[in-house]
């Protein structure tokens, strides 16, 4: 993977974005790394992801410009599946994952943290959709995530006009979870990720799959998918020992992610 680098620290990955000299921009190669890091996640081990950009100014400044100036409106199309599908098999990867947004997030670079479960960010973090102001709209899930992240109205506002937007108003509008230091950013992914890493993890994975297809559907609907995955956990080692280690006053010293 020549633009992506990847790091397993116990049952955490580290999924880093490494084309600094362009901002972590992306292109098809970018995008196609990005698919074979995600792929490559050894899901009997892993159990939270931690998605991030090389150096210090940007997450991904967008998608690469100078490559998609010269499409075609069916090569245009083409682009935005692809990117589409990676995003989207990010959204309903098995396992959490956690966007550490160190820098600029912008076109695409705000649509892949959005594709992921939880983002945070440095205090320099910038995030945006300035597709418009290109003769384009979003095209990889940016009209469609945005809206249901912030609302409709803030989102309309950020597409239409092109309106950046910085740490302190993405905190404030809930893109993001928690604003860091540069310094104090990847150590507070790790932590949360470690922290999601020492639960049961067919436990975490079923209540990620029931919230993200509960929200694809009505509330009687979601219902039934939350009882399917909830009953699925009372099958497994991990609630059994979970269960008896609370009745018995004691911690569970380790899930086995059976």
């Amino acid at each position: 993977m020549g633009f992506v680098d990847y790091e397993v620290d116990g049952h955490v990955a580290v999924i880093t974005i490494n084309r600094p000299k362009a901002l972590n921009a992306l292109n098809e190669d970018v995008l196609k790394d990005i698919e074979a890091a995600f792929d490559a996640v050894d899901l009997s081990e892993i159990r939270a992801i931690i998605l991030t950009g090389a150096g210090e100014k940007s997450f991904v400044a967008g998608a690469d410009i100078a490559a998609m100036s010269v499409m075609t409106k069916e090569q245009g199309e083409h682009f935005g599946k692809f990117g589409n599908d990676i995003f989207r098999k990010i959204e309903t990867f098995p396992v959490p994952v956690i966007a550490a947004v160190n820098g600029f997030a912008l076109g695409g670079g705000n649509e892949l943290a959005m594709s992921c479960d939880i983002r945070i960010c440095s205090d320099n973090a910038l995030f945006g959709q300035p597709e418009v102001g290109l003769g384009i709209t979003p095209g990889f899930g940016g009209t469609q995530r945005l809206a249901r992240l912030i609302g409709p109205g803030k989102a309309k506002e950020m597409v239409f006009a092109s309106r950046n937007i910085k740490a302190d108003e993405a905190y404030r509008v809930g893109l993001v979870n928690a604003v860091y230091t540069q310094e104090e950013l990847m150590p507070a992914a790790k932590k949360l990720a470690g922290a999601i890493a020492k639960m049961a993890p067919i436990a975490v994975r079923n209540s990620k799959k029931a919230m993200n297809d509960g929200l694809q559907t009505d509330m009687d609907q979601a219902i039934v998918i939350e009882e399917k995955l909830f009953g699925g956990c009372f099958e497994t080692e991990d609630q059994k020992n979970g269960m008896q280690a609370f009745l018995e006053k004691r911690k569970v010293e380790q899930f086995n992610n059976r």
